[in-house]
């Protein structure tokens, strides 16, 4: 049996990857500040919510300590986490930043799914497969100006990954993977940012009129792909528009 632990849910990527999992009838535990009414009516059996801040780290922890995790995993042969809620906030140059933007940023984008991973690693410990996956951003290895916090936060996440795998736990595959850019809620708020906050708005205002941004249902698709395909954790940092087509692997 294969179960899955997703966080961000309730919109954008991590909705369509949320459903992928349920259409391929994966159970699937899901954090996120809000429900998703839509998945939890259709998919009543198999999705299963917790409302949670993830910027808030205590309370994370407190979560985290009392073994839910553990339990869904338990009777798991597969089991997969998926890093999906990140924050874009707060754009501008260093300097004009709010400091409790910075440190919920840090917190969502970073200490979130480092907490997360160690637990669900830990909680798996005797599952032959346990997958991780780190969604990251072009923005981790492109810096922009004005992106200064999330640009470092994504870069974490790459770094994380690279670490980990060299550390070579059993039975423990880990990526972090740019899905390129797709047409959510994160690019509206990209293209709402003022020019001299993010001057390379303008490149993001042209992708979305040119009709070159991926749709989330197709990006969600392809990242369950790549997460259960063969191929998944042969490399530690990966671009989902680089990638070959992959086959299943776990099932």
């Amino acid at each position: 049996m294969i179960k899955a632990l997703l966080t961000g849910h309730s919109r954008g990527l991590g909705a369509s990857v949320a459903e992928t999992l349920l259409a391929r009838d994966i159970p699937v535990l899901a954090l996120a500040r809000s429900p998703n009414a839509e998945l939890a009516a259709r998919f009543p059996r198999l999705l299963r919510e917790v409302s949670l801040d993830l910027s808030d780290t205590a309370a994370l922890a407190a979560w985290l300590a009392a073994g839910t995790l553990a339990r869904f995993v338990a009777d798991a042969d597969h089991s997969l986490l998926i890093n999906n809620a990140g924050l874009l906030q707060p754009v501008g140059p260093v300097g004009t930043q709010d400091a409790l933007a910075i440190a919920r940023a840090v917190g969502v984008n970073v200490a979130a799914p480092l907490m997360l991973t160690n637990a669900f690693v830990a909680a798996t410990a005797g599952c032959a497969d346990r997958r991780v996956l780190h969604v990251s951003s072009g923005a981790a290895r492109k810096a922009y100006a004005g992106w200064n916090v999330y640009c470092a936060t994504k870069a974490a996440l790459d770094h994380h990954a690279r670490a980990a795998a060299l550390e070579e736990v059993a039975g423990l595959r880990i990526a972090s993977v740019a899905p390129g850019v797709v047409d959510t809620d994160m690019q509206a708020e990209v293209r709402a940012s003022p020019l001299d906050a993010f001057p390379s708005r303008r490149r993001f205002e042209a992708l979305k009129s040119e009709g070159a941004l991926a749709s989330p249902a197709d990006t969600g698709r392809r990242l369950v792909d790549y997460l259960l395909s063969d191929s998944y954790g042969d490399v530690a940092e990966a671009d989902l528009r680089d990638l070959p087509a992959p086959g299943r692997a776990a099932h």
